[in-house]
C-alpha cells in the first residue's frame, strides 16, 4: 500500500477510530515543459533568491508569515500541529446528510481511509453502521496547513474520505439569458416526453471501467506522427478554412432530433440482435 499522506483518528461522538489518509485519485495528464520557441531550450521555474538572484536548494527552503512589511515568522509542520493539535489529528463528525443533499459542485478530492493500530474492529463497525444508513458523514480535518471540510462514505468495503469546498468558495451560478428556470417552459409535452424517452433508452448500470481517457491517447497518437515525420520541431498552425463545429450558430428542429436519436438507440439493439441470429444460423450449419 502507497505510503500514508495523513494519520489520526475518525472522531465520532465518544468513538474514536484510529485511521491513515491514501490518495485515492491521481492526475492522467502529460507533463509538458516549456520551451523557448527560439531554440527550443527547456524554461524552467527558478527558486531564485529575491535578494542574490541565486538559486535555492530544497533543502534550504522553508515556509514563512510576512507579518509585517519585510518580516516573516518561520512556520513548520510543528508549529501546524500546535496551533491547534486536536483538529491536526482528528477527523471530526459533524453530522450525518442524506446522500443526495449535497449537490456536486461541492465535493473535491477523494481518499481512502484505512484503519491503524487494532482499529480494524471499530473501523468495520462504523463503515457497516454508515452503510446501513444510506448517509454521508459529514466532517472537517486539518491537512497540510489547511481546515478541510468532507464527507465520509463506505465504497467497496473501503471508507472513502471527500475533501470539499467551504460554500464561501462556489461563485454564484451564472445568468442564463434565454433559459427559463422553470421546468414547466424548458420544453412543450411532446419535447420533454421525447427528451424522457431517449434518457430512458440510455439509461444502463453504472460502469466506471467502460469510460477512459481517450484524448490522452488521441495526443500521444499526434506526437508520434510528430515525431515519425520530422516535425518534432515544426510549430504547427491552424488549417486554413477550418469548419467551426456542425450544428454551431444554427436553430435546428429539437423533435425531430430527439426523434431521430431514439430511432437509431432502437436500432442498435436490433442490430445487435441481428448479428446475434446470424452467428446461432452459421452456427448450426456447420
Amino acid at each position: 500500500m502507497p505510503r500514508a499522506i495523513w494519520k489520526g483518528a475518525i472522531s465520532f461522538s465518544l468513538v474514536y477510530i484510529p485511521v491513515s489518509l491514501h490518495s485515492a485519485a491521481r492526475a492522467h495528464e502529460l507533463e509538458l515543459d516549456m520551451l523557448d520557441k527560439r531554440d527550443f531550450s527547456p524554461v524552467g521555474y527558478k527558486r531564485c533568491s529575491k535578494k542574490t538572484g541565486k538559486t535555492v536548494e530544497w533543502r534550504d527552503v522553508v515556509k514563512g508569515y510576512e507579518y509585517r512589511k519585510g518580516d516573516y515568522v518561520v512556520l513548520t509542520e510543528e508549529d501546524f500541529r500546535r496551533a491547534n493539535v486536536k483538529a491536526s489529528r482528528t477527523i471530526d463528525i459533524h453530522a450525518f446528510v442524506e446522500r443526495t443533499a449535497i449537490a456536486p459542485v461541492y465535493f473535491d478530492t477523494p481518499y481512502y481511509l484505512t484503519p491503524e493500530g487494532h482499529g480494524e474492529k471499530v473501523y468495520t463497525l462504523f463503515r457497516d453502521a454508515l452503510a446501513k444508513s444510506g448517509k454521508l458523514a459529514v466532517a472537517s480535518f486539518v491537512l497540510r496547513s489547511r481546515e478541510h471540510l468532507a464527507t465520509l462514505s463506505p465504497e467497496n468495503g473501503v471508507l472513502v474520505l471527500n475533501t470539499m469546498r467551504f460554500e464561501q468558495e462556489i461563485l454564484p451560478e451564472p445568468r442564463l439569458e434565454g433559459v427559463p428556470k422553470s421546468p414547466a417552459r424548458a420544453a412543450n409535452g411532446r419535447e420533454l416526453q421525447a427528451a424522457l424517452r431517449l434518457i430512458d433508452e440510455m439509461s444502463a448500470p453504472w460502469q466506471p471501467a467502460r469510460y477512459r481517457d481517450t484524448y490522452h491517447d488521441d495526443l500521444m497518437k499526434r506526437i508520434k506522427q510528430k515525431v515519425k515525420a520530422g516535425e518534432s520541431k515544426t510549430l504547427t498552425a491552424p488549417e486554413k478554412g477550418a469548419e467551426p463545429e456542425e450544428g454551431a450558430g444554427k436553430v435546428v428542429d429539437l423533435m425531430a432530433l430527439l426523434q431521430k436519436s431514439l430511432e437509431q438507440k432502437r436500432r442498435g439493439p436490433q442490430r445487435a440482435r441481428t448479428r446475434r441470429q446470424g452467428r446461432a444460423s452459421h452456427a448450426k450449419r456447420a
